[in-house]
């Protein structure tokens, strides 16, 4: 742009032998308009025009709304530093001083053009990184839904978190520290006097092992006795309670003959005769079983043991507990143990039994409730690290 008809063809002229196309206006609004009905990459703009000068004009270029960056140069015989630094302000990218050298302006053309190609390239990859988080965040919000879902469909497996059996109750915990975690706990009714309580825990986290955790809760089914691995069924249609110990080495066959995965789990499992208290344990890995007196005292019960799925001879050993009225067993899993503090400290046993301590008088939902306030209490949020669960028997104290 240039007001001086002469100046525009001699530069007209140039910039055509060089191969570029050229558009020319006299004058700052008919160059706006141009500006306006198609894209312009380089502008060459005199500073000193009548009406609107080049920096004005500048000003206005960079307002319109170009898809793409344009280049400015502006010509000038101006050389003092406030009046280029008023056409940097402007938006301006290059001066030139006038009378225009062929040679210095083929050489600031070409250094334009290199910077459009930089911001043509940054401007397709930013493009292309948009279109690719747009859809990844559309993957993103179809997996979201089904972890939700999936996560529903996990507490489902709880079918009841508490239960009466008589004058002994069972409540549930299960609280995934992402939508879906590894930890299962649940029970089934043997006969009119015994139940069977279990806690899973599988190594690592997410839809793996949560898929697993719900495999192996199948083979617990409370509604079809007939398919529980726990029981065993004798011709004249008895059923039996399996020994606790030989429980384990069925799932510990399961998970290494037909399951056949890198993932191994953890178990407690416990059978309890409701009348007299006694309970029949085994435990294969997992955190000990406690046993919390009527008076608060807690009992850890158990010497570890091997986890399931790791070996095919691992032994585990049964032991057996006297639950007397007012007492309960806690089958938990180690996120509750090994829940970390703000600094990173884990509560640990010591703690732990303190805790349950101050709960002695909490009974069954109202105890699991209180446990995990008080966990998120220690820990500083209800976002546990590690998924947190237990199952919970209590026997009703006795009648004053």
């Amino acid at each position: 742009m240039d007001d001086s008809a002469a100046q525009r063809m001699l530069l007209t002229a140039a910039l055509k032998s060089w191969g570029y196309h050229v558009r020319q206006a006299s004058g700052g609004m008919q160059a706006l308009e141009l500006c306006r009905s198609e894209p312009v990459d380089l502008v060459l703009s005199d500073w000193m025009m009548p009406g609107m000068s080049g920096v004005e004009f500048c000003r206005a270029f960079r307002q319109l709304n170009h898809e793409n960056y344009g280049y400015f140069i502006l010509l000038t015989s101006k050389s003092d530093k406030t009046a280029v630094a008023c056409g940097l302000d402007a938006g301006a990218d290059d001066f030139l001083s006038k009378p225009v050298n062929p040679a210095e302006l083929r050489a600031r053309i070409r250094a334009g053009e290199r910077i459009l190609h930089m911001e043509r390239e940054l401007t397709r990859k930013n493009r292309l990184v948009s279109d690719t988080l747009a859809r990844l965040q559309t993957v993103y919000d179809s997996l979201d839904h089904d972890l939700v879902q999936a996560r529903a469909l996990q507490q489902s497996l709880l079918r009841e978190n508490h239960r009466r059996f008589g004058t002994a109750s069972v409540s549930l915990l299960l609280h995934p520290s992402g939508h879906v975690g590894g930890d299962l706990v649940g029970f089934f009714q043997i006969d009119a006097r015994r139940i069977g309580l279990y806690a899973f825990d599988v190594s690592g986290h997410g839809v793996t092992s949560a898929l697993l955790s719900a495999r192996l809760a199948g083979l617990f089914p409370a509604a079809a006795p007939a398919q529980n691995l726990a029981l065993s069924h004798c011709a004249n249609g008895v059923v039996r309670p399996r020994d606790p110990a030989e429980v384990a080495a069925r799932i510990n066959r399961v998970l290494l003959d037909e399951i056949r995965t890198d993932h191994y789990c953890t178990l407690a499992y416990a059978e309890a005769d409701l009348g007299s208290g006694r309970l029949r344990l085994v435990q294969a890995g997992h955190p000990h079983p406690l046993v919390q007196r009527a008076d608060g005292r807690v009992e850890r019960l158990g010497s570890g043991g091997l986890p399931l799925g790791l070996l095919a001879d691992a032994q585990h050993d049964g032991f057996e507990c006297q639950l007397a009225p007012g007492d309960r067993l806690i089958l938990m899993s180690d996120g509750i143990e090994e829940c970390p503090d703000p600094d990173g400290s884990e509560l640990g046993e010591a703690r732990l039994h303190a805790l349950l301590y101050r709960l002695r008088d909490y009974r069954g939902e109202a105890f699991s409730g209180a446990l995990v306030k008080a966990l998120a209490a220690h820990s500083g949020t209800s976002d546990f690290p590690d998924d947190v669960s237990c199952c919970i028997l209590e026997r009703d104290p006795p009648a004053d």
